[in-house]
């Protein structure tokens, strides 16, 4: 075996053992491979997206760099690496830029094996290299998506694509014809480069979790982290089958406004995602199913069709008490939930327009607002009105026994008449009294009345009465 043959074999050998799979795959038919270079990014460091409104990403990983290689014969006594440099969210130029640095380093080293530098410098050096600070800007232009990054030239912030020559300080613009065809852009130009960058963020972050070892917050049991959840916002870490049985409870019981952090007076919520993960499907249907119907709660214009066989969320105009379900047609009165009945009055329970008073009463000022969003201002003040009408008819009159006036008693003896049909009832026991003879209820030993024609009247403001008359 030649020395140029042995030294390329224990350079492929050395990188496997270094680089995983997934980083490192050697090429089975000839000697090369492939490289993903995932470079390393500050902290802090976000991508920033610039349209009609700026949007901020904090992102730790961004897609790799990926150098494919082939060694030639009389590597590396005589001839470099054959190779490519591609990328998703690199320009064509900066890659060029990569490859002619790449070309300085072997011209350095010639006659040594170079692949374990060049990873070394891409990954570690790359991005100072070109000069790509934090924030990554990503400009969307029409279908177009570009990609850059920020750096400043005399006070004014340069959005062009530039590469930093590695003899100048200072950022320069790399000319179209400079272009190296070894650097190959992955990236459809049409294609909305945003989602690929956010979602190969997300991989990675789990992927570095799912290796850890974390203690849950409920059980006290130590768990790698692909056994564990972890809620977004506030990163608290909790094993799997904790929070599967705690999803199960808060969904059978309707609470799935609740899937929140255990963690006392925290209040970061789950994702639907992690609850689909972690429950069944019928309880995760369950769930949806209510999270909508909670959702639909919380919008104005919007009430369900009161049919017990639909159920449809149906939209509503302001200002009317009208809705008209999609699905069976029903047309129904939002207030009391019978059939619409134009601006004839709601036929409600008296307890029902008691309960939407009282509601409307304590409620603040943003409850009331939704309300009468909701209902319809001239609604909910004439429920107001008729409510408290009732609660003082109930309190103050009785029905009378033959036509329903409600009636009252001022003053006098139980003995009372209605003003609407003139029929004679006793005021106790509503009881329809004689009309030739209307007084032998109260004098019948039999009646639950007997003896009791002033019963519960004052006699001295009866008296007082009288004798006011007299004088």
């Amino acid at each position: 075996m030649s020395e140029d043959k042995e030294a390329q074999e224990d350079e492929l050998l050395a990188l496997a053992s270094i680089y995983d799979e997934e980083e490192f795959r050697q090429a089975e038919s000839a000697q090369g491979g492939e490289i993903q270079l995932c470079l390393e990014l500050p902290p802090d460091f976000r991508v920033v997206v610039k349209g009609e409104t700026q949007n901020n990403y904090d992102v730790c990983f961004l897609p790799p760099l990926v150098l494919n290689f082939e060694l030639p014969a009389d590597y590396p006594s005589t001839s470099s690496p054959i190779f490519t440099l591609s990328s998703k969210w690199m320009t064509r130029a900066q890659m060029s830029s990569l490859c002619r640095r790449l070309d300085e380093l072997w011209e350095e080293n010639q006659g040594c094996v170079i692949l374990f530098t060049w990873i070394q410098f891409l990954k570690e050096e790359g991005l100072d290299f070109l000069g790509i600070q934090s924030p990554l800007e990503v400009t969307r232009g029409g279908t177009l998506t570009q990609c850059g990054s920020h750096s400043k030239k005399g006070g004014e912030e340069e959005k062009s694509e530039k590469v930093k020559n590695p003899e100048k300080s200072e950022p320069q613009l790399l000319p179209p014809s400079q272009l190296d065809p070894r650097a190959v852009l992955l990236m459809d130009p049409r294609a909305d480069l945003l989602p690929q960058l956010l979602d190969f963020d997300e991989a990675k972050r789990q992927k570095v979790f799912d290796s850890k070892v974390f203690c849950c917050g409920i059980c006290f049991a130590e768990k790698l982290g692909s056994g564990c959840l972890c809620f977004k916002e506030c990163q608290h870490v909790y094993c799997k089958a904790c929070m599967t049985e705690y999803f199960q409870i808060q969904i059978r019981d309707g609470n799935v406004q609740c899937l929140n952090c255990p963690e006392p007076k925290c209040t970061s919520l789950a994702t639907p995602l992690q609850v689909k993960q972690l429950v069944d499907e019928e309880l995760f249907a369950r769930y949806d199913r209510l999270l909508l119907q909670s959702s639909l709660d919380l919008m104005a214009d919007v009430v369900y069709c009161p049919r017990q066989s639909c159920g449809t969320a149906v939209m509503v105009e302001p200002d009317t008490t009208m809705g008209i379900c999609s699905a069976c047609q029903y047309a129904f009165c939002t207030l009391c939930k019978l059939g619409y009945h134009g601006l004839s009055n709601c036929k409600i329970p008296a307890d029902e327009l008691r309960n939407l008073r009282d509601e409307y009463l304590s409620a603040s000022s943003e409850g009331k607002k939704f309300m009468e969003q909701r209902f319809g201002k001239r609604v909910i003040q004439k429920a107001v009105e008729e409510s408290f009408s009732r609660d003082w008819l109930n309190e103050n009159c009785k029905g009378c026994p033959r036509c329903g006036t409600n009636i009252q008693k001022v003053d006098g003896c139980n003995k009372m008449t209605c003003t609407s049909c003139k029929q004679y009832f006793c005021w106790l026991c509503l009881g329809i009294l004689s009309r030739v003879n209307p007084y032998s209820h109260f004098n019948n030993p039999h009646s639950p009345c007997y003896n009791q024609l002033f019963h519960g009247v004052d006699l001295d403001e009866e008296d007082a009465f009288w004798s006011d008359e007299e004088d």
